[in-house]
């Protein structure tokens, strides 16, 4: 096999930033700003509901019609700089439509916050998600995560355990929705990121899930759009075969006309391969029940 040449600092910083690949950021993070707000405006949502003592510890919570029910967390991106709970719920009401709960996370943001604190902060709210589970009226035995971009390092970060006497986040969930994810940090902080997360080698080493998966996890869907850079292709891929050397990948899923940051309208939407492949994990599909690995191509 030939060695793959490194990139330079400048091909890394293109590669992880995904928004030349798109006509406009602005475009998305305004839609996501205006579903989220539509979505706040629900009967029964619960707002800033503090799930740690770090003042960006909070969630926004949509209880589903009926109780106790599944629950989807949702982690959002932004590089782990950018974005937060108060944009990240424009999935909120079509879950609810399709008979869950919702919650959406905020988390301190790097620089203010390091990579490792943010990490403990998701692991601390799956925890907390199912501790409450009796006021929030979910059930705890269906409890799902999902994340996109740096939100997908952070769910799968959730699923390792912080240290030998811990579980991780793995043990609590029915299931887990990665996607656009970064799992290598290496690269990362060779890029403009890092001057963000200022990862040194260990640093690196303890943020970067593929070899640190434990053995036992739930069924992971895995996903990316079609339009991503290589290197987006390339962290899909490692993951991939982490998850399935660990039995773990129950979809592999590729959407050709979605990006690096429309992919995520798809979570709950039946008509599409990502959100059939979510709804049926929680099972709220009536025809897609089996644990069966798929591997879906849109």
């Amino acid at each position: 096999m030939t060695a793959r040449t490194p990139l330079t600092r400048a091909e890394l910083d293109r590669q992880y930033a995904p928004s030349h690949l798109v006509p406009s950021l602005p475009h998305y993070l305004d839609e996501y700003a205006a579903l989220s707000a539509e979505a706040r405006r629900a009967p029964g949502v619960r707002t800033g509901l503090r799930y740690g003592s770090g003042a960006a510890e909070k969630l926004d919570f949509w209880p589903a019609q009926r109780g106790p029910a599944p629950v989807q967390i949702f982690v959002h991106g932004g590089n782990w700089q950018e974005l937060t709970e108060r944009s990240s719920a424009f999935a909120a009401l079509p879950f609810r439509r399709a008979g869950a709960a919702f919650a959406a996370v905020g988390y301190g943001l790097a620089p203010a916050t390091p990579l490792d604190e943010i990490v403990a902060s998701v692991r601390r709210c799956v925890r907390w998600i199912h501790e409450q589970a009796d006021g929030l009226g979910i059930d705890p035995r269906r409890m799902h995560l999902s994340g996109t971009s740096a939100g997908a390092h952070l769910a799968a970060m959730a699923l390792v355990p912080a240290g030998p006497r811990d579980t991780g986040a793995a043990g609590l969930l029915a299931g887990a929705a990665l996607l656009s994810g970064i799992y290598d940090l290496a690269p990362v902080s060779r890029s403009y990121v890092n001057e963000a997360l200022r990862l040194d080698a260990d640093g690196v080493r303890r943020n970067s899930p593929p070899g640190l998966l434990p053995a036992v996890l739930p069924p992971v869907v895995l996903a990316r759009g079609g339009i991503e850079t290589e290197e987006y292709v390339r962290q899909h891929a490692l993951m991939g075969d982490a998850l399935r050397r660990r039995g773990a990948l129950a979809a592999d899923v590729v959407e050709p006309d979605r990006n690096h940051f429309d992919l995520p309208y798809d979570l709950a939407d039946p008509s599409t391969p990502l959100g059939r492949a979510v709804l049926a994990q929680m099972r709220l599909l009536d025809d897609e029940r089996d644990d069966r690995t798929a591997e879906v191509t849109a």
